[in-house]
């Protein structure tokens, strides 16, 4: 009898000590986890040094948000490959701007400004938003969706919201037609099955699945941070891409501390001269 009741204390205590460790395990693996933060991986911005390449991309990336310029020859037939690895491929899109080296520029220029944009070569501003663009944009979205991304970022949204740039460029469209714009593109990108990534800011764009911001070596943080801890809080994917940066990982302690753990990261290092991935 003795024996008996020394066994089943034993199996008590040991219960215990067992329940304990999984609570401290789970605690810890709780605070360590970075809920939306996943890695991102560069292959669409050229800014100050190379980009990621699409064969280092297939071969490193995983769980990763992968952006991509999705009509450059090597990217389509990566494809299958880079998605194997469990992650999330974006399709770069410019659609407050009209690029003479796309095959469908033609389509676009008579929707076009005339005068270059300045800070880039080769590209022209949108001037209206309520004629045919809508159908050369949705075009172009058919064929990323066909292609087989789950995401299409629009880089150039805001084009139309600072006077500057419209009295600069004669700009037609109103800032709220062009807020109307990227709505209606979202919504279809929406109706292909992929999300919206939105740039920069997020007025307006409260459909949008996520968003990107850039950030510079001399212009941190120059958005409006409530914006982007409203994404957060609403569990979207909020990415940071920093340029130009000698202390990649204090710029990222720093943000951390701006935002969350949930802010996903990635900085060009002049160092070593490429993009450093992190959330890995």
């Amino acid at each position: 009898m003795k024996n008996l009741i020394l066994l089943l204390m034993l199996s008590v205590f040991l219960a215990c000590s067992n329940q304990d460790d999984n609570t401290n395990t789970e605690e810890v693996k709780e605070e360590n986890e970075n809920f939306n933060a996943i890695p991102v991986y560069n292959h669409a911005y050229i800014e100050n040094f190379e980009v990621d390449q699409v064969a280092y991309i297939a071969l490193n990336a995983t769980n990763a948000y992968v952006l991509v310029d999705p009509f450059e020859d090597d990217v389509a037939e990566s494809i299958v490959e880079i998605k194997a690895n469990g992650n999330q491929l974006a399709a770069y899109i410019s659609i407050g701007t009209g690029e003479d080296w796309r095959d469908n520029f033609n389509q676009l220029q008579p929707f076009l400004t005339t005068e270059q944009w300045a800070e880039w070569s080769g590209e022209y501003f949108v001037n209206t938003t309520t004629t045919g663009i809508i159908d050369v944009m949705k075009a172009r979205i058919d064929k990323i969706a066909n292609l087989g991304f789950d995401w299409v970022e629009f880089d150039n949204m805001d084009w139309a919201l600072y006077d500057d740039t419209r009295e600069t460029y004669g700009i037609q469209v109103s800032k709220e037609d062009g807020i109307a714009y990227y709505q209606e593109l979202c919504n279809y990108v929406h109706e292909k099955g992929m999300k919206c990534m939105a740039k920069n800011f997020v007025e307006n764009a409260e459909d949008f699945d996520g968003v990107t911001y850039e950030s510079y070596n001399d212009e941190k943080n120059w958005w409006d941070t409530s914006g982007a801890q409203s994404f957060l809080d609403d569990e979207k994917l909020v990415i940071i891409i920093h340029y130009n940066e000698s202390n990649c990982n204090q710029v990222y302690a720093d943000y951390q501390a701006i935002y969350n753990e949930d802010l996903s990261f990635i900085c060009e290092d002049t160092t070593l001269k490429k993009y450093l991935h992190y959330n890995e």
